[in-house]
């Protein structure tokens, strides 16, 4: 018996079945990949990238919804920024955005420092820290729109404590409205932007921040030497998502004002709601949907430049 037909009956007796070669093997477990793929493949590039695609079309379009439209160019575009509503929508979703990045971002962090290692009833703490990121963001702002209404537990606590004059109708005033609702984002948010955050810091050895201490470090120093550059990709991560999140909030707005007072609180999304299902304008809906993508996508690429990893730059 040749060698060759006493490998083959080797890896047959100890296998059970006929060997195949590694180069076919491969091969065909590459094939099933990608035909197991197709369906999902397909199914996005229906749903997401041609719709997006007759969506952007449209946005230079003057449609109504049905029937035929004209090729208007960049007359949507131009409108928006001539319209001084939608400019303030701007501004808020601006504001609401980068608001809601920096204080979840903060407090999110300074969650996970605390429920990080030492704490032993950490692990409930966590479990109701998280707990709001669960509930629907429309109950969780009629919850705080109760809480909000001048005759709600807040003004009632102002009350309470000898602050009557800070009592005020938090959602009615255009003053205080749109940093009402970044309080209902923030406070649901939380959560999520602690459990990245924690993910991040389970990476971090203790020895050295142990080594840290001993070299004089304080407790500044080691956070910000040692903590945040092992932590780099969870900051990015948290920060890109509450990033698009707060560029596109609608529900909440939604729920707890409308947009209103005034239009003090509308934000993009708001808008391209109302102009599309209200005014029936989809060109010009099409037109501001486009542009907030166009703003999510910008702001994500400079923010994932800002928060990415120098220290794999040079390999």
């Amino acid at each position: 018996m040749s060698a060759t037909q006493g490998g083959v009956r080797a890896a047959v007796s100890s296998s059970g079945r006929t060997a195949v070669p590694r180069g076919r093997r491969s091969r065909r477990v590459g094939y099933g990949y990608w035909w197991w793929a197709l369906p999902a493949l397909a199914l996005t590039i229906v749903t997401v990238y041609i719709t997006t695609a007759s969506g952007a079309f449209f946005a230079f379009t003057n449609w109504s919804g049905v029937g035929s439209f004209d090729f208007v160019g960049l007359t949507n575009f131009v409108n928006i920024f001539k319209t001084p509503e939608l400019v303030g929508a701007l501004v808020n979703t601006l504001l609401l955005a980068f608001g809601f990045v920096v204080f979840t971002n903060i407090l999110g962090l300074l969650f996970a420092l605390a429920l990080n290692r030492t704490l032993k009833t950490r692990y409930v703490l966590r479990t109701l820290v998280f707990m709001p990121v669960v509930l629907s963001p429309v109950a969780v702002s009629f919850i705080w729109k109760f809480i909000f209404d001048y005759n709600g537990p807040l003004n009632q606590i102002l009350g309470a404590v000898g602050l009557k004059s800070l009592q005020q109708t938090w959602l009615a005033n255009p003053t205080l409205a749109l940093a009402s609702i970044l309080v209902v984002l923030v406070w649901q948010s939380i959560g999520f932007v602690m459990v990245t955050y924690l993910a991040g810091l389970a990476t971090v050895p203790p020895e050295l921040e142990e080594a840290a201490a001993l070299d004089g470090a304080g407790l500044w120093n080691r956070f910000r030497n040692v903590v945040v550059p092992m932590i780099q990709p969870s900051i990015a991560i948290a920060t890109t998502l509450t990033l698009i999140q707060g560029l596109r909030v609608f529900d909440q707005v939604m729920a707890l004002t409308g947009g209103g007072p005034s239009n003090a609180t509308e934000t993009l999304a708001t808008e391209i709601y109302n102009q599309t299902f209200t005014y029936q304008q989809f060109g010009f809906g099409a037109a501001m949907a486009l542009l907030l993508s166009a703003l999510i996508l910008v702001f994500t690429i400079v923010q994932q430049y800002l928060t990415r990893d120098r220290t794999q730059m040079g390999r």
